[in-house]
């Protein structure tokens, strides 16, 4: 059985390393280091680290991916690690990366938020080499899947990790993977920043509810509504065309239906 070693932080990347991880022998996970976290800024572990530790997985979190890092597997697989792998490492072992999207379409940081922002109808999971070029590598799997109206991030990474434990089952069974280059339009998936959460109301309502589908349930889009700051989770086109808020969360405050928001409002 082949010893597989991931690399991996953000919960995308824990929820493939434990679907992995219950068909394969995973000897160990690369993580990024524990980061404060909260109002009281406590050091915490990475998504990943945690489903580690839960399965009996050796950690190793080195403050930078080079030349000094032991590698215990003869493949690793990377999946929403966080860092760029220096071509010391790559040439150690099989790399594959897990990437949520039909590449080249949404190279980069963000492709399933920046898949929603787009109302792209369908996306997709594929299996690659890792090179030293940003989700270049040739392709050894890939699979598309439909995104449904009213999917949001969550559901979209959900469907994503158990396509990709299901595709590299069927890779990390052959002796010595078959790879293709890429091909199509390539596309840029960029990070998220502070701008791309704000709402501009003023957009056309479908435009909004796709930003509104691609932060939640781990970001949230930001809104000024009646002079009043909101994190808009859940959104909807009303029967006239028009932009509505479902369920929000005031400052300081929890996630509720948008009416009983206005309720406390008048109370």
């Amino acid at each position: 059985m082949t010893r597989i070693a991931v690399a991996a932080t953000a919960p995308f990347g824990a929820d493939v390393l434990e679907r992995l991880a219950a068909t394969h022998d995973v000897v160990q996970l690369l993580t990024r280091p524990d980061r404060p976290k909260g109002r009281g800024r406590a050091l915490a572990a990475p998504p990943a680290k945690e489903v580690a530790e839960r399965l009996g997985i050796p950690v190793a979190q080195p403050a930078r991916l080079d030349g000094d890092v032991e590698l215990d597997g003869d493949t690793v697989v990377i999946c929403a690690y966080g860092a760029l792998v220096p071509d010391v490492l790559l040439e150690r072992a099989l790399w594959l990366n897990v990437h949520p999207s039909l590449l080249p379409r949404w190279r980069g940081a963000a492709p399933v938020e920046r898949a929603l922002m787009a109302g792209d109808t369908e996306t997709g999971v594929t299996i690659h080499r890792t090179i030293a070029e940003l989700d270049a590598g040739p392709v050894a799997a890939q699979r598309a899947f439909p995104i449904a109206a009213d999917d949001d991030a969550g559901a979209v990474f959900a469907r994503a990790a158990g396509l990709a434990a299901e595709l590299l089952d069927g890779v990390l069974a052959e002796a010595e993977p078959a790879f293709v280059p890429q091909s199509g339009e390539v596309t840029y998936a960029e990070k998220i920043a502070p701008a791309d959460r704000e709402l501009d109301l003023s957009l056309p309502a479908r435009e909004l509810v796709n930003r509104v589908r691609a932060l939640s349930p781990h970001i949230g889009a930001r809104a000024l509504v009646d002079g009043r700051p909101l994190l808009v989770w859940r959104s909807r086109v009303g029967d006239d065309g028009a932009f509505e808020l479902v369920e929000v969360q005031p400052e300081g405050g929890r996630r509720m239906p948008y009416d009983a928001y206005v309720r406390g409002l008048r109370s």
